[in-house]
């Protein structure tokens, strides 16, 4: 789809996704928020200590606190994708 917008080979279409993916992620990696215009943010959020319940079992154990990606939409997405 991309190199049959921008006219770019296959070849060149795989490089720039390929770099554009290792910024995301490098700069993802040093803490960074990442905005994509029209699309929404990415960001490292830290993820709290918790108490997990095993339905079966009722064991109860704690998970420890982790960093995990966010990803937040801009705000008119939810109606575009209403119209899907």
């Amino acid at each position: 789809m991309i190199g049959n917008e921008t006219g770019l080979s296959k070849k060149d279409t795989e490089q720039l996704l390929a770099t554009m993916t290792a910024i995301l992620r490098e700069n993802l990696m040093a803490g960074k928020t990442i905005q994509i215009q029209g699309i929404g943010t990415l960001e490292v959020k830290e993820r709290k200590e918790r108490v997990i319940v095993h339905p079966k079992t009722g064991n109860r154990t704690v998970s420890p606190s982790k960093k995990q990606i966010a990803f937040k939409p801009v705000a008119n997405m939810k109606d575009h994708l209403k119209k899907i």
